[in-house]
């Protein structure tokens, strides 16, 4: 008979929870897949009191994660905590450095502790496995480190947070402006009661940081993803993409270029004939990029007890299986330094809305600044409201919106463009730029 794999899970949450539901439930499938018994045989969380709906009844309570860490009777410890720091970072050092293995949903502390924690899976033999982090129940992770170890990779990008795309998706197809969505979704649950971090896109650059590592070969770094929220975008955007042929999404982008490995995070229009174009709501989604072969889309729930412990289990069942590949698809040595790529330096298409005021030569003096550039458009769009004349504003011709698609052209370059054209006084405000992501 086969020794039975000795499962530790500190946090018992809704994510904890499902996977000891999961565990139970599935216990003879994953027998037969891995080859050995899976049991849970310790666990700990906050409060040993709490209602949580599972039978724990001859699963011993650890007293603290650092206990249950150590523990001689536990051959894999599951990290269901969150947070950067202690006592989950403590937890999984301890665990690794006792040889044992570890799984971890946990993107906060991989982005930014994950370099650590490989070198000490990598000394004492256990695994470090995370699909769990990135994308739920969507197996990118293991797409990235194993599925296409053959294959180079030029890009990979995706929707990886769930309260923008639901917050988008409202707007888009509501008309609803972004505050009103917002309030919207944290009543429903999808936003948190401060959402800052999701919507100013840091829960996605932690998530590329994972990613751009296990695709290119560089050292995770967070520090080194440009950050760009969604709440500047208004609901005239988005039905603007949409008669031009784009729907906008927060994306994550990691891409090879000439000048280094350029990761970055903001809002997007992509073709709606694009396959990342059509996932709507709460729904995650990757595309990756290899040489050779066409882009491949995976798409799923991206958050939620039940999908993110399906990844856990999975998980789990490498540990059973006996496979222990290198967290980050490479031994940590030979990962690469990588540093902010400035986007300055960045080079693709624009979307550029304008309030411009409606005097004679405006039109002309935008073009020149532009072409001073080397900005040439794809399209360019001017109307009123409804069709109707401009409206008048103590007196004057109210300002009047003017949409540019610019051909593939660099950032510096549409900036100082801009600059030079709020130096002319033709245009009100400040000018919306929206990058655009080609196919």
């Amino acid at each position: 008979m086969v020794a039975p794999l000795r499962v530790g899970i500190a946090g018992l949450g809704t994510v904890g929870v499902e996977v000891v539901r999961l565990i139970e439930q599935q216990g003879r499938v994953l027998t037969e897949r891995t080859g050995r018994p899976v049991r849970v045989v310790a666990v700990t969380a906050r409060s040993k009191a709490k209602k949580r709906g599972i039978d724990l009844s001859g699963i011993t309570w650890a007293k603290d994660p650092l206990a249950l860490a150590a523990d001689p009777e536990v051959d894999c410890l599951v990290e269901l905590m969150g947070g950067a720091g202690d006592p989950a970072l403590s937890a999984i050092d301890t665990a690794l450095k006792a040889g044992k293995s570890v799984v971890t949903a946990n993107k906060a502390l991989i982005a930014k502790h994950g370099l650590k924690l490989a070198k000490a899976a990598e000394k004492h033999g256990g695994a470090l496995n995370f699909e769990a982090a990135v994308g739920a129940a969507i197996p990118v992770v293991k797409t990235l480190r194993e599925g296409l170890a053959g294959t180079g990779i030029n890009r990979v990008y995706g929707i990886l947070n769930g309260t923008c795309n639901y917050i988008l998706t409202r707007m888009e197809q509501e008309g609803l402006s972004f505050d009103e969505c917002l309030k919207d979704a944290q009543r429903l649950g999808y936003a948190e009661a401060d959402p800052s971090f999701d919507i100013h896109g840091h829960d996605t650059a932690q998530k590329l940081a994972i990613l751009a590592s296990l695709a290119f070969g560089t050292q995770v770094a967070q520090n080194a993803v440009y950050v760009e929220g969604i709440s500047s975008i208004a609901p005239e955007d988005l039905r603007a993409a949409a008669e031009l042929g784009y729907r906008v999404k927060l994306l994550g982008v990691a891409m090879r270029t000439a000048k280094g490995i350029e990761q970055r995070v903001h809002p997007t229009m992509v073709p709606k004939s694009s396959s990342i174009a059509q996932v709507m709501g709460v729904t995650n989604a990757v595309t990756i990029d290899g040489e050779g072969i066409p882009p491949i889309t995976l798409v799923g729930p991206g958050a939620g007890g039940a999908a993110t412990a399906s990844a856990v289990v999975a998980d789990i069942a490498d540990v059973a299986r006996g496979i222990r590949a290198a967290p980050f698809g490479r031994p940590v040595e030979k990962l690469q330094a990588t540093e902010k790529a400035p986007m300055e330096r960045h080079e693709g298409g624009y979307y550029i809305r304008l309030l411009a005021r409606d005097h004679a030569g405006t039109a002309a003096t935008i073009a020149t600044r532009l072409a001073e550039q080397k900005i040439s458009i794809e399209s360019i769009v001017q109307r009123h409201p409804n069709g109707s004349e401009p409206a008048k504003a103590a007196g004057k011709a109210a300002p009047v919106p003017v949409i540019l698609i610019t051909y593939a052209t660099h950032e510096d370059a549409v900036y100082k463009a801009l600059q030079a054209v709020q130096r002319d006084k033709v245009i009100s405000g400040k000018p919306q730029v929206i990058r655009i992501e080609k196919n």
